[in-house]
């Protein structure tokens, strides 16, 4: 019995470390909050990276997608972002083809976090980059 506790407790250490260290990773630069809706209406806040490129903010998804782009896609004319504290409108376009220079310049922002991410959670290979356009 004390072998089968050592190992669950071994197992939760690791957990909350893995949990701590994400959070450092991906906490520790500029974060913005996007805001989308779900399909109830709720306003549902995800915190994320982003950068700037050719006077456009742009936001990566993973390959697999998320549930936020999901929500994006459902519900176009409800995104928001805050950023330094100022909540703005946005149109979304996906951007491809801009994905070699985001990844890049993600890497550049966010240094061994983008890394630790990767990681954790998959290459950036087939990423999606977003250009966010803001609304009047």
């Amino acid at each position: 019995m004390k072998v089968v506790l050592r190992i669950v407790g071994g197992l939760m250490v690791i957990m909350v470390l893995l949990s701590a260290s994400q959070y450092i990773a991906s906490e520790r630069i500029e974060v913005v909050e996007l805001l989308t809706l779900d399909d109830s209406g709720e306003t549902i806040n995800t915190h994320l990276w982003v950068v700037d490129y050719e006077g456009k903010q742009y936001l990566r998804a993973g390959s697999d997608g998320s549930g936020w782009l999901t929500r994006m896609k459902n519900h176009p004319s409800s995104i928001k972002l805050i950023r330094e504290g100022n909540t703005a409108a946005y149109k979304m376009i996906e951007r491809p083809d801009k994905a070699e220079a985001i990844n890049q310049l993600m890497r550049e922002k966010y240094t061994w976090g983008d890394e630790y991410i990767s990681f954790l959670f998959g290459v950036r290979e087939g990423s999606i980059p977003l250009e966010l356009n803001p609304l009047p």
